[in-house]
């Protein structure tokens, strides 16, 4: 299914068949397509460029579809791979994190730092991060090929 051109993000890179390699909704998913392109919230005279996931309900686009400034997905990678790092070794907590020390990281971007921290506002924390663990767990084949190729390709351009 080709992404649609005419619409306020403009593709320039796309990945078409993103469906078909969507993780454990692979070949079931209504996520169809993924795009580097300008940005829909561009102004006259400035221009930024988005990724956007592109989700299809099998009769329109969907407002779903999600677009997101490029260094929001590098953050978002970020936050996987230190989350990733942290639950390799939170089975030393009983609760999987110590409810006394609930910042894992903070991680210097521009002069300023992204916090990573367990949410403990959630009222439901000591069960959902059970779940969380496990369900990382449990997707831990499709998240490491990915990080391995996220990897090799950093590695390849000198990161």
């Amino acid at each position: 299914m080709k992404i649609p051109a005419t619409l306020k993000h403009k593709p320039v890179i796309v990945s078409e068949n993103y469906e078909n390699i969507d993780g454990r909704n692979a070949y079931h998913s209504d996520t169809k397509g993924l795009s580097l392109g300008l940005a829909q919230w561009n102004d006259r005279g400035k221009v930024d460029i988005s990724a956007k996931v592109w989700r299809y309900t099998g009769e329109k686009w969907s407002r779903q579809s999600e677009e997101l400034p490029l260094h929001r997905v590098i953050d978002l990678a970020i936050l996987v791979c230190r989350a990733k790092q942290y639950f390799a070794e939170a089975y030393r907590f009983d609760k999987l994190y110590d409810p006394q020390h609930t910042t894992i990281d903070r991680i210097g971007l521009q002069g300023d730092a992204m916090t990573v921290s367990v949410c403990t506002d959630n009222p439901m924390i000591d069960e959902d991060i059970r779940l969380f663990s496990q369900t990382l767990s449990d997707n831990d084949e499709l998240l490491s090929e990915r990080l391995k190729t996220l990897a090799r390709i950093l590695k390849d351009m000198g990161y």
